[in-house]
């Protein structure tokens, strides 16, 4: 029978094997879908989704940049041991690299990389270390220079935060200093003009129940609400954040006196909202009991 590729992804997205290794199992089994899964399985390229439910919030950050273009790809493995792996290292490396040419996580897992797709060397590496992994995101950013850091490298140009400034003017010392300064103080935006309006709004109803619950009149709240909204878009906004390496200026501040404009950044830390099952193992054996 023909073999359809939304057959293909069916059976990719039910075991986890890469596209041309799925469409070889249903062509052998004419089409069987629960034989082509265990044909799969007997050589041992379906490993892969057994592990698919397990959460994924170690691994690596890796950076990349090449003239003006900077990337940052964080690709998440089970156990902070896979990210101390040479093997899981060169290919996020690799997989970093090939960032430099796409714009977005999708068109990355799609990207050749040595003959196989990113997803698919992916894939092929869950199998043969034995853990889920997963390509969560990637940024980018250019500018005239771009700086590139890591906090708690692993190896070179990867770690558990990657950071990327973009500059214009300057020199990569002050640069790297902003990129510190941005790996340590997680700034939500480079000016108040790029905050999310949702996030400002949010922040200021919150403010405002905060100050009504002292009982102070109206028009005295709206002027506090005026001094605590600009102390927040002071501590969440990079170029008004006081520099960390001198804390009497501000970024922007410091930028002007290096002759410098930050005109962009990247900040990607590993498992960064990332949900992590607890496990309660008392609560487990009890349950068990009872069962």
């Amino acid at each position: 029978m023909a073999i359809t590729a939304a057959m293909v992804k069916e059976l990719r997205d039910t075991t986890g094997a890469g596209m041309m290794d799925a469409k070889k199992a249903l062509t052998e089994t004419d089409g069987d879908m629960d034989a082509a899964v265990d044909w799969l399985r007997t050589k041992g390229l379906a490993k892969a989704a057994k592990k698919s439910g397990r959460v994924a919030a170690e691994g690596l950050v890796a950076v990349a940049v090449e003239g003006g273009v900077g990337v940052a790809v964080e690709v998440n493995s089970e156990t902070d041991f896979v990210g101390k792996n040479a093997e899981f290292q060169d290919m996020v490396s690799r997989i970093a690299k090939v960032a430099l040419s796409v714009s977005d996580v999708d068109a990355l897992a799609a990207a050749d990389m040595g003959g196989k797709s990113v997803a698919d060397t992916l894939t092929a590496k869950i199998a043969t270390i034995g853990e889920n992994m997963t390509l969560r995101r990637m940024a980018r950013v250019e500018g005239e220079t771009v700086i590139s850091y890591v906090h708690n490298a692993a190896a070179p140009d990867m770690g558990k935060i990657g950071v990327l400034v973009a500059l214009s003017g300057g020199d990569e010392a002050i640069g790297k200093h902003f990129a510190m300064h941005i790996a340590a103080a997680n700034p939500a935006a480079l000016s108040e003009d790029d905050l999310d309006p949702a996030v400002v709004e949010k922040e200021k109803q919150v403010q405002m129940d905060i100050a009504r619950e002292s009982g102070k009149p109206e028009q005295v709240i709206e002027k506090m609400i005026v001094g605590r909204m600009k102390k927040f878009v002071a501590e969440s906004t990079l170029l008004n954040q006081q520099f960390v390496v001198n804390p009497d200026v501000t970024v922007a501040e410091a930028a002007k006196e290096a002759g410098a404009t930050v005109t962009g950044f990247v900040r990607l830390e590993v498992g960064e909202g990332i949900e992590k099952k607890e496990e309660d193992f008392a609560a487990e054996v009890a349950k068990a009991v009872q069962g």
